[in-house]
C-alpha cells in the first residue's frame, strides 16, 4: 500500500506540474493591439451636434492579452498618400513628458490648410492633432502621430478623453491601454474622425473604459474631406477682422493673408503654432473637460491675456484652465478671457495651471 500511495502521489504531482506549466505559458503570451481598421466612416452615425458617439456600447476591442503593465508605444507607418494609421500605447507615468513641448509648426499633415473663420474658437479651423496626446506619450513632432483635425475635434472631441486618461494615470500610477484609429474614407486626405479606445489595466477597466468615435467636423463650416478645403455655411452669422477690396467684411482669412502673422500659443501642457505655420492645440490635464484654453506666450502683462480663454465656476474666487477642477460643476462653469477674469477679481488656480 505505501508503494501504491507513493506512485499515485507522484502521478498527481506530475499532472499538477504539467497543468501549472501550461497555465504559465498561456499567461506569458503577450499580444499587441491590432492595427487593422475595423470601423468604416459609412458605419458611423451622422454627426448630430455631439462631438463624439460611443462605439460597441463604449467597450474597447482589446484582447485580454493586449493589456500590458509595461509602458510602450507604437506608431504605424504613413500610407502611400502620407496619411497616419492606427497608433497605440500602454500609457504609464514613465511615458509621460517631463518637459514642455516644442514647436511643431513645420509639420503639415495631409489635408492641411491654414484658414480662419470667426465662428471658430481661436479662429483657426485646423489644428495639428496628436493621435496620442503629447501629455500621454511625450511624442511631439512625430509625423506618424499628427493629423489635420478641426479645432472642434481637437478640443471638444479628443481632449476630454486624453485628459481623463492623463488624470487617472497620474493619480493611480496604473497603466492604460490606448488605441487611436484615424478613419479616412477612400483616398480622402482629411480624416472623417478618429476612434479612441482605452482600458485601465491593473483594475481591469474599473478606472478607464471607453470606445468612442470623435467627429472631425466644425460647426458652421463645410469641409471637403478629399482635399481639406472648406467654406462657411450660408446660415453662419460671422464678423471678420479683415475687409476685402470691395469694403465688405470677409468671413475667411486664408493662407495668403496670414503669411506675416506668427504667434505661439499653448493649451495646458501643449504648444500651438498659429499664423503661416497653422494652428495646433494639444491636451490639458483634466478628467473629461469639454473645452480647451489657449494661452498667449507672447506676454499679456499684469492685466491678463485677451486671447487666453479660462473657466470660472458659479461661486469660486479662482479662474481655471479646465471646467471641472476640484469640486467645480462643469455644467455651471462659464468661459471668459483671462483679462476678464482678473478684472472680476479672480485669482489663478494653482491646481490646474
Amino acid at each position: 500500500m505505501p508503494e501504491i500511495v507513493t506512485e499515485e502521489t507522484e502521478s498527481e504531482t506530475e499532472t499538477e506540474s504539467e497543468t501549472q506549466t501550461e497555465t504559465e505559458q498561456t499567461i506569458a503570451v503577450q499580444t499587441q493591439p491590432s492595427t487593422e481598421v475595423t470601423i468604416l466612416a459609412s458605419d458611423i452615425p451622422a454627426y448630430s451636434g455631439k462631438p463624439y458617439v460611443e462605439i460597441n456600447d463604449n467597450v474597447p476591442y482589446f484582447r485580454e492579452t493586449d493589456l500590458s503593465v509595461s509602458s510602450y508605444e507604437y506608431y504605424s507607418d504613413l500610407d502611400d498618400l502620407g496619411r497616419c494609421g492606427v497608433v497605440y500605447a500602454c500609457i504609464g507615468t514613465d511615458l509621460m513628458p517631463t518637459e514642455e513641448r516644442g514647436n511643431i509648426g513645420a509639420v503639415k499633415p495631409t489635408g492641411w490648410h491654414t484658414v480662419k473663420y470667426d465662428v471658430v474658437d481661436g479662429k483657426y479651423l485646423y489644428n495639428r492633432c496628436h493621435l496620442i496626446g503629447y501629455q500621454l506619450s511625450g511624442e511631439n513632432a512625430n509625423t506618424k502621430n499628427l493629423i489635420t483635425g478641426t479645432r472642434y475635434l481637437n478640443v471638444d472631441g479628443m481632449l476630454p478623453f486624453e485628459n481623463m486618461v492623463a488624470d487617472y494615470v497620474k493619480e493611480t500610477g496604473n497603466h492604460v491601454m490606448y488605441r487611436v484609429t484615424p478613419v479616412f474614407e477612400g483616398d480622402n486626405l482629411l480624416a472623417s474622425g478618429v476612434q479612441i479606445e482605452a482600458e485601465s489595466v491593473e483594475d481591469k477597466g474599473e478606472g478607464i473604459l471607453f470606445n468612442v468615435y470623435c467627429y472631425n467636423v466644425q460647426p458652421y463650416v463645410e469641409i471637403d474631406y478629399a482635399t481639406g478645403d472648406s467654406s462657411l455655411l450660408a446660415d453662419a452669422a460671422v464678423q471678420s477682422d479683415s475687409t476685402d477690396s470691395s469694403g465688405q467684411k470677409a468671413a475667411v482669412t486664408s493662407d495668403e493673408s496670414v503669411e506675416t502673422e506668427k504667434s505661439t500659443v499653448s493649451a495646458g501642457d501643449g504648444i500651438a503654432d498659429f499664423g503661416n505655420t497653422g494652428s495646433e492645440n494639444e491636451s490639458m490635464s483634466s478628467g473629461s473637460d469639454a473645452s480647451g484654453s489657449v494661452k498667449n506666450d507672447t506676454g499679456s502683462g499684469s492685466g491678463g491675456s485677451d486671447t487666453l480663454m479660462v473657466w470660472k465656476s458659479a461661486t469660486g474666487s479662482k479662474y481655471h484652465s479646465i471646467n471641472n477642477c476640484g469640486n467645480m460643476n462643469p455644467d455651471k462653469a462659464t468661459q471668459i478671457t483671462e483679462a476678464q477674469a482678473i478684472s472680476q477679481g479672480l485669482g489663478k488656480c494653482s491646481k490646474c495651471w
